[in-house]
């Protein structure tokens, strides 16, 4: 066993990489859920759909906001908030997702839909929200338990995406699933074997150990992804990192690299790339690309891989997740609990 496999036996006891590596059969479990689920919110009368939610539940519907945004024909807002926007009312659909159930702001803002009469759909593995959803005979998919919120992705977007389109607000994307669970297994060969000197996400990870990491990408289809990164180095690497999309970072943020020099030194970019970004985005990351690396430690480009937008989309992802288990292991961090967020919390239940 080499020292990186010995080091993971030694700090993932709970199994995050059991997760991540097993993630293209999650994605088959949660479309069969959205099948069998029978939901029925039918699109007529349907003018905006708002997804509430915080953290690992939130993210799914940040990417099917940005995935579905070519196609939805009625907006489509993601809320993390305690209570939901002046303008939900009976026409609105509110899908209340919360791995948990038990999510303060989420049963808060859950309250809010029942009370302006909202049609609600709830995503959930059980608790307080499962239980609200039971009584008032809300439509409920119920997911599994057992996994951190962040490791269950494909239950907070998958089922929704297929109800969804079974519903008549989008078309149907069987085959494109087919493809993302397709090109993950195949890539996961490579990325989940630390002994492979093919493996470009463990060689990121190396690059991202005691660097600061700024993770930059183009708004269409990959701005959600870009907030995924950076909230599982947070999350599993316990390493802090920030980023911003293209074109609006090149009206602000790119100014702001001339001054700490020092610090920019520590930095390391990386480009979420993908063939589908709008050419003059395209030469937009081109040319901050030039101007970032005069400062930057080094910049990176990942590409996205496959023929669908869903699949680019989901092959960043996995690159993603990936390097941030890897820099979990190299930062000697076990990946899965989160104490700080579970101290906050006890603290606030106590006010």
């Amino acid at each position: 066993m080499s020292s990186l496999s010995s080091d993971i036996a030694r700090l993932d006891p709970t199994g995050m990489f059991h997760w991540i590596r097993e993630f293209p059969r999650q994605i088959e479990n949660a479309v069969s859920i959205g099948e069998r689920s029978g939901v029925k919110v039918a699109s007529r009368g349907i003018e905006n759909i708002v997804l509430t939610g915080l953290g690992g539940s939130a993210i799914g519907g940040d990417l099917l906001r940005s995935y579905l945004s070519d196609e939805l024909k009625i907006p489509f807002l993601v809320n993390r908030h305690y209570s939901l926007p002046a303008f939900v009312k009976q026409k609105t659909l509110v899908v209340v997702s919360s791995y948990s159930g038990n999510t303060e702001e989420t049963i808060s803002a859950h309250r809010d839909a029942v009370k302006r009469k909202a049609r609600v759909l709830c995503i959930t593995t059980g608790g307080t929200i499962g239980k609200t959803a039971a009584r008032l005979k809300q439509p409920l998919m119920t997911i599994p338990a057992g996994l951190s919120p962040r490791a269950a992705l494909g239950y907070s977007f998958f089922p929704l995406l297929v109800v969804l389109a079974k519903n008549g607000f989008v078309k149907p994307k069987t085959r494109e699933i087919r493809e993302t669970v397709r090109l993950l297994d195949e890539r996961n060969r490579t990325y989940a074997d630390p002994d492979s000197a093919e493996n470009a996400p463990l060689g990121l990870a190396r690059q991202l150990k005691d660097r600061l990491p700024v993770v930059y990408s183009p708004t269409d289809y990959l701005d959600a992804v870009n907030v995924r990164w950076r909230g599982q180095i947070a999350e599993n690497a316990k390493q802090l990192c920030f980023g911003h999309v293209l074109p609006e970072m090149n009206h602000n943020e790119l100014v702001g690299w001339n001054v700490l020099t020092p610090l920019m030194r520590q930095m390391e970019v990386i480009f979420l790339r993908d063939r589908g970004t709008h050419k003059r985005v395209a030469l937009r990351e081109e040319l901050t690309k030039e101007i970032t690396g005069k400062y930057a430690a080094h910049v990176s480009e990942v590409w996205s891989a496959g023929t669908s937008p869903l699949a680019r989309m989901f092959s960043l992802i996995q690159f993603g997740d990936w390097v941030s288990y890897y820099l979990a292991i190299l930062n000697n961090q076990d990946p899965t609990p989160v104490k700080v967020i579970d101290y906050l919390k006890g603290e606030l239940a106590k006010v």
